[in-house]
């Protein structure tokens, strides 16, 4: 009974994890990649290779290697309005996604 009872409540904590939460770390650097290219890629420099869009705008390696990017200053970043940038409304999954993306560009 008892092997019973810890299988559902395996399984019902399992559905009450967002899929997003599940997804391996590469995954979500994949995912945060892809929101990168189509929200930010045509101000921003966002991956490697691509030429620089923007005249005075920083790409997003040089954004992961400032001593104040973690995961909580991006997160405001991302929720505050910014002169010069455009007020876009990105789900928290995919802002997640972003965070992790930037924050895999650090150089160790």
């Amino acid at each position: 009974m008892r092997h019973i009872a810890f299988s559902s409540l395996v399984v019902a904590a399992a559905l009450a994890v967002p899929v997003e939460a599940l997804a391996q770390p590469d995954n979500r650097h994949s995912l945060g990649r892809q929101v990168a290219i189509e929200l930010c890629s045509s101000c921003h420099r966002v991956t490697e290779g691509q030429p620089r869009p923007g005249q005075n705008v920083a790409s997003f390696f040089a954004i992961a290697n400032l001593p104040s990017t973690n995961a909580l200053s991006l997160k405001v970043f991302l929720r505050s309005n910014h002169k010069g940038m455009p007020n876009l409304i990105v789900s928290e999954s995919d802002s997640n996604n972003l965070i992790d993306y930037i924050l895999s560009l650090k150089r160790q």
